[in-house]
């Protein structure tokens, strides 16, 4: 599970895909699900090995159940961190949450200089993490994570 503005981009393809050896992305994402050609340029982008999967928050959450361990190993990809919260609201239940990019105008906080969170990206984020979701914040698998959670405390400090 990863919220990543982007969606599809090199850092996925090259970084993420490999080191999970996903044969699997699902996009999760209104607009895209609604816009044939931003839908045709991910899936072209993406290798042939791998299967593209996309479609809507809620049409995600009512028809694919998380399974840790069954089926192909997949790279579940959100824009939005509203999005996340909503396939979870829906009933899409997962425990760990990568935040990789997420550019936002209206930021109140800087977490990294690829994650800029506004007011309702951290209402989000503390409902999933007191849903029992880890957060972690991590561009590509090398880098060590980094726990949202200690940066809004040694903020608040």
């Amino acid at each position: 599970m990863r919220v990543d503005n982007r969606l599809v981009h090199g850092q996925i393809l090259e970084a993420w895909v490999p080191f999970l050896r996903a044969s699997c992305i699902v996009v999760v994402d209104d607009q895209v699900a609604s816009d044939f050609f931003h839908e045709t340029v991910i899936r072209m982008a993406v290798p042939s090995g791998v299967k593209v999967i996309v479609c809507g928050v809620a049409e995600f959450a009512e028809t694919y159940p998380f399974n840790r361990g069954c089926g192909p190993k997949t790279i579940v990809l959100f824009s939005k961190v509203f999005d996340a919260w909503t396939a979870r609201s829906l009933g899409f239940h997962f425990d760990h949450l990568n935040i990789g990019n997420i550019y936002n105008e209206d930021c109140k906080l800087c977490c990294t200089p690829s994650v800029l969170l506004s007011d309702d990206d951290i209402r989000d984020i503390t409902g999933l993490r007191d849903a029992g979701v880890k957060i972690e914040l991590r561009r590509v698998p090398r880098e060590k994570p980094i726990d949202l959670f200690e940066i809004v405390r040694k903020m608040q400090s």
